[in-house]
């Protein structure tokens, strides 16, 4: 094998560089072809995915009016929560517990045992919160007074604006010892 077969050469002894100008612009025009394709891509892919990855959008619920409320007795106070979720939006019937205070001040119970998240009940002999499924006792107040509950009832954020009660629903893990929203 010469040297000629390697590098082939005209006939004024000048070798032909390895690659070729048509070459080079191919390269170069798949390459800025791929950059646009990849700079397009990213915001289309995040606009699609992002409404997945976004905690619920939480806002304030009017549950009911003031004057509905007794002082020192809890009601249990139903109504429907619009939650979107993403693209999904869905509509359900929530509960929580509101006990007025004698300064006119409520608080918000979330109506879920803090132990395995059952429902408990009012029960105005003992004037106390039971959970019927494993027995956990909590006061008005919302503090553990028997059963084993790890930590009080969850309260929730309210307000009060124009005679109306409004509170922000939320849930927490049961059987934490502290607070954990989900």
């Amino acid at each position: 094998m010469s040297a000629s077969d390697l590098h082939p050469s005209d006939a004024s002894g000048l070798s032909t560089p390895a690659g070729t100008r048509r070459r080079f612009f191919q390269w170069v025009t798949s390459a800025a072809a791929g950059l646009i394709g990849l700079s397009l891509a990213i915001p289309l892919v995040g606009y699609v995915i992002s409404p997945a990855l976004k905690r619920r959008a939480q806002s304030w619920v009017d549950v009911a009016a003031l004057d509905e409320l007794s002082v020192g007795k809890p009601k249990q106070v139903d109504y429907v929560a619009t939650v979107q979720d993403g693209y999904l939006e869905t509509k359900t019937q929530k509960a929580v517990w509101a006990v007025k205070q004698a300064d006119g001040q409520v608080t918000v119970f979330s109506p879920m045992c803090t132990h395995l998240g059952c429902g408990y009940h009012w029960n105005e002999g003992e004037q106390k919160f039971k959970c019927p499924c494993h027995g956990s006792v909590f006061d008005l107040s919302g503090r553990v007074v028997g059963g084993p509950a790890p930590r009080p009832l969850d309260a929730l954020p309210s307000k009060t604006e124009n005679g109306r009660l409004l509170v922000m629903y939320k849930e927490f893990k049961s059987g934490a010892t502290g607070q954990v929203e989900l």
